[in-house]
């Protein structure tokens, strides 16, 4: 399997608080990865900084072999390949729906409207928003922006979408519509990075699943594993105590 994304040794301080101590992590092309642990374990600082959201303090991360923070590297092609959906949507509230996903296609990729707003049409309806390309993000609900969201990072053709708790924001009955579309699009051959809380999703289509805790990944192996027979007794803890609630 050729590894899309690598990351190395990576570190994240913030002042005398170190959030990420030496993670090592490689996404395969097509893979689908859960990244699970408790609120401060680190997790959402992990795909910041493969984002580039965050600056490493230290390690690197590479995409298909070169190291993202090399001179010369383009950071707005990379983050036009590596999307990322943020817990919060983080929507443009003035735009509608279809000019979300049309956005970033015209100043990043250069494409021409009409183009832009195809591909647009195209991923709204594959998200089952089809008939909510004039709303604005005001007129939708929690679960409606979170797939228009999804609908603009694929607009943008991603070869990896990085999943930051998509789902925590949304109240429970409008979280499995959401947790549908990712489930479709894990069977595509994107390439999947997934914080979540959502064990079942986790155990059910991911081919490997992460834990976090104190900055470190413990352990990861496959949903089986994890799930049936975790190796560390805080990976133990922590399943015994998500999955009870």
């Amino acid at each position: 399997m050729i590894n899309v994304i690598e990351v190395r040794h990576l570190e994240k301080s913030f002042g005398d608080h170190q959030v990420l101590k030496d993670i090592d992590l490689s996404a395969g092309q097509g893979e689908v990865i859960c990244i699970i642990g408790a609120s401060g374990s680190g997790k959402s600082t992990l795909l910041r900084c493969i984002n580039l959201l965050e600056t490493p303090s230290g390690g690197e991360v590479l995409f298909h072999g070169k190291n993202i923070q090399s001179p010369g590297f383009s950071l707005s092609k990379y983050r036009a390949k590596v999307g990322m959906v943020f817990q919060q949507f983080n929507l443009f509230n003035n735009m509608t729906a279809l000019a979300n996903c049309v956005a970033g296609q015209v100043k990043v990729l250069g494409k021409n409207r009409s183009d832009a707003e195809k591909t647009a049409r195209s991923y709204l309806d594959k998200v089952g928003m089809s008939q909510f390309t004039d709303a604005r993000p005001h007129q939708l609900s929690g679960g409606q922006k979170q797939r228009v969201a999804i609908a603009r990072a694929l607009s943008m053709d991603p070869e990896v979408l990085l999943f930051d708790e998509p789902t925590s924001a949304l109240d429970p009955e409008m979280v499995g519509e959401v947790l549908k579309v990712m489930r479709g699009l894990a069977t595509t051959g994107l390439t999947m990075l997934v914080v979540t809380h959502e064990m079942a999703f986790a155990r059910e289509v991911a081919q490997r699943v992460c834990f976090m805790d104190g900055g470190v990944i413990l352990e990861q192996d496959s949903p089986e594993v994890i799930f049936g027979s975790p190796k560390h007794s805080r990976t133990r803890e922590f399943l015994a105590r998500i999955l009870e609630k």
